[in-house]
């Protein structure tokens, strides 16, 4: 395992991810759990698969792989949550890094996979460009994202962190920039991927209470940004409103929400 010096984008998003890493690893990674599924039955991932998570999270992405026999390596801006994954999936070599420069020979993997991460780029384009590059000629490239904001009620908390910061420049991609099939396929062709599935996976963001439900939302990069901006109170009470509707007979929390993965091929 190693780790290489932050230059870019990893050394704002990583700071920002390591805040609130344990709550991300105990509480908000697994929420995403049937999309991980999903993507490792679509690949095929089994113990001839050599599989880069770029993006690495906390590693639960990289441990269910690794339980299916693959060879995995990670990388991830944040050392905070590359230090859960290093406990995850002991002996893998998991670094931190620019997923716009990627420190891998060419065409060093069977699968790269990117759950939430390629929008984090200052460069998403050069981000899957990256792993194009670094996967195998008759190797695949996942890119997971939001669905459109209509299938997510998360996007009402989006919404209302929103409001707590100031507006955005202009032209300026949002969250959702990247739900829609066109852009996606555009920016697959532009890295030179042609474009083989794509498919939705609904998950269930699940809270056994609100304390939990709050930590849950509240630990990733984003929302920590938000809180250094607007006071730590003002997200807390916006995340607690926002919560409200979401409440069941039994005083926990479900949140539904659509992700959508895009699967590229290496073209030529």
């Amino acid at each position: 395992m190693s780790s290489t010096t932050q230059t870019g984008t990893a050394a704002i998003e990583g700071r920002l991810w390591s805040v609130r890493a344990d709550d991300w690893a105990a509480i908000q990674e697994r929420q995403v759990a049937p999309a991980y599924e999903a993507a490792l039955d679509a690949l095929r991932v089994g113990p001839s698969t050599r599989l880069l998570d770029a993006g690495c999270g906390a590693g639960m992405f990289l441990r269910l792989a690794a339980d299916r026999g693959a060879d995995v390596q990670g990388l991830d801006a944040s050392e905070g949550l590359l230090a859960h994954a290093r406990s995850r999936v002991p002996g893998a070599e998991i670094q931190q890094g620019e997923l716009e420069q990627l420190p891998y020979e060419d065409a060093s993997f069977d699968a790269v996979t990117g759950f939430n991460s390629f929008q984090y780029a200052g460069r998403p384009a050069d981000a899957l460009s990256e792993a194009r590059r670094v996967v195998r000629p008759d190797g695949r490239v996942l890119l997971l994202n939001w669905a459109p904001a209509e299938l997510c009620q998360a996007a009402g908390y989006l919404i209302a962190l929103g409001a707590l910061m100031p507006p955005p420049p202009p032209g300026a991609p949002g969250p959702f920039a990247l739900s829609d099939v066109d852009p996606l396929k555009a920016l697959f062709a532009d890295a030179g991927l042609d474009v083989v599935a794509v498919e939705d996976v609904e998950c269930i963001w699940t809270y056994p209470d609100q304390a939990t439900a709050i930590r849950g939302l509240m630990c990733s990069g984003p929302v920590v940004g938000v809180a250094e901006h607007a006071g730590e109170q003002a997200v807390r009470d916006a995340t607690a409103s926002f919560l409200e509707p979401f409440r069941t007979n039994g005083g926990g929390y479900q949140i539904t929400n659509v992700f959508r993965y895009v699967i590229g091929a290496p073209r030529g």
